[in-house]
């Protein structure tokens, strides 16, 4: 099973909606510099060294909208372990992968899809780091 393991917001004014978050519900805002797209990550939950986060609760991030890109409201990202054969399961299953797989340095490889209904959601094979 494949869980989800963050979320995501689109943004037309970064400021704003971090400022948005951060009141309404005390998360932990950082921004992400343009090498990162504009990227603002969310805290929302403390991590557990034993359970790696709160029992069932994720992070997320927001990022900038753009006029070219497909379906951009909020949407989940599913947490995978080769995103090759995911990316062929999806098709199989009547998905559409939206472009290649791309490096996020330090977090590992993603890409977004639309599903069956139309809804775009995203899919990350999280880098594998040494104990």
């Amino acid at each position: 099973m494949n869980p989800v393991v963050h979320f995501e917001i689109p943004y037309l004014d970064r400021q704003r909606i971090a400022t948005f978050y951060e009141s309404a519900f005390s998360w932990k805002i950082e921004m992400l510099g343009e090498d990162m797209g504009n990227y603002v990550l969310a805290t929302t939950a403390i991590a557990d060294a034993r359970k790696g986060a709160s029992a069932g609760a994720i992070n997320g991030g927001f990022y900038p909208k753009k006029p070219d890109w497909p379906a951009q409201y909020p949407s989940v990202v599913i947490g995978v372990e080769d995103i090759e054969t995911a990316i062929k399961k999806v098709a199989q299953a009547g998905g559409e992968v939206l472009g290649e797989p791309y490096e996020i340095p330090g977090i590992g490889h993603y890409v977004s899809f639309m599903d069956s209904e139309g809804n775009r959601v995203s899919m990350l094979q999280p880098m594998r780091h040494s104990v």
